[in-house]
């Protein structure tokens, strides 16, 4: 039952998270509220952790696991994203770039973790793949950074071996203690950067605060933990189709708080991508 439910609850978070990432960086850099972020992350899974008797002390092999798919995840994925929204690259077609991980997967997964592809799933990607252009494709009047498409570029491979590795793995630790070395693989990354690139700063206006609020709680402890459960549950490829959904509802979720236009155009990609990933995720 939790299995059928959980996937559309993440596409809410995990699409929702696009949209706070803007009033974010307006007001701090994209590494330091990372690091902030992740800093806050850690603790609430280190004392999660503890407080459910979970072993925090673990081999040095899941140790290094779980950071190395931390830093993958939340240090050049997150980083990606984040750089690129701030040097002005539109949300929707960062969400849309980086959602093509699906295709990525699908494709690494046969020849690295031995899953079999099927003709079907291809087709479900190949719609989803079309049906996530045509929602964002036409709207790519704007001058779009070249930084930003390779930041974007950098976070889409990121996160693809990402999903991949963590399905490699799939090591035993509790998703509390893995997503805590995670979380500290993540924030150590970003104070790197910070040292050694950028000027850090932070405004913790109320508008940072309440996005910043949301990032923690429903996208990190919400939406990723649900990630890392899926990953584990199902194969690699399956798991990754309903990230065609994240474009449009992303999309969807932009026009009803920012104010962002949908087209018939983009309603329709919207159902072509829907349909695309029903075909590849269904059994």
């Amino acid at each position: 039952k939790m299995l059928k439910v959980l996937p559309f609850i993440f596409i809410v978070l995990w699409s929702s998270a696009f949209i706070t990432t803007k009033p974010i960086i307006d007001n701090s850099d994209p590494f330091t509220a990372l690091t902030f972020r992740f800093a806050l992350v850690a603790l609430g899974f280190f004392l999660f952790s503890i407080y459910s008797n979970q072993k925090i002390i673990v081999s040095k092999k899941n140790f290094l696991e779980s950071f190395l798919s931390g830093i993958l995840f939340h240090g050049f994925y997150l980083g990606g994203v984040f750089y690129s929204i701030s040097k002005g690259m539109p949300t929707g077609i960062a969400a849309l770039i980086v959602t093509l991980q699906p295709v990525l997967t699908n494709a690494l997964s046969g020849p690295i973790l031995n899953e079999k592809v099927s003709v079907k799933q291809w087709v479900g990607v190949l719609l989803g793949f079309v049906g996530a252009t045509l929602v964002l494709g036409l709207d790519v009047g704007t001058k779009i950074p070249l930084a930003g498409v390779v930041a974007t570029i950098i976070a889409l491979l990121s996160i693809t071996f990402s999903t991949i590795w963590q399905k490699k793995l799939s090591n035993n630790l509790p998703l509390s203690v893995s997503n805590f070395y995670q979380a500290v693989g993540g924030c150590l990354f970003h104070v790197f950067i910070i040292i050694f690139f950028v000027e850090p700063y932070i405004n913790f206006t109320k508008t940072f605060i309440i996005a910043m609020s949301h990032q923690i709680f429903l996208v990190s402890f919400g939406a990723f933990t649900i990630l890392m459960f899926l990953i584990k549950k199902n194969s690699a490829s399956k798991t990754v189709s309903i990230f065609f959904l994240i474009p449009a509802t992303s999309a969807f979720i932009a026009w009803f708080f920012l104010n962002e236009t949908l087209t018939n155009l983009d309603l329709v990609g919207f159902l072509i991508a829907t349909i695309g990933v029903y075909i590849a995720t269904r059994n």
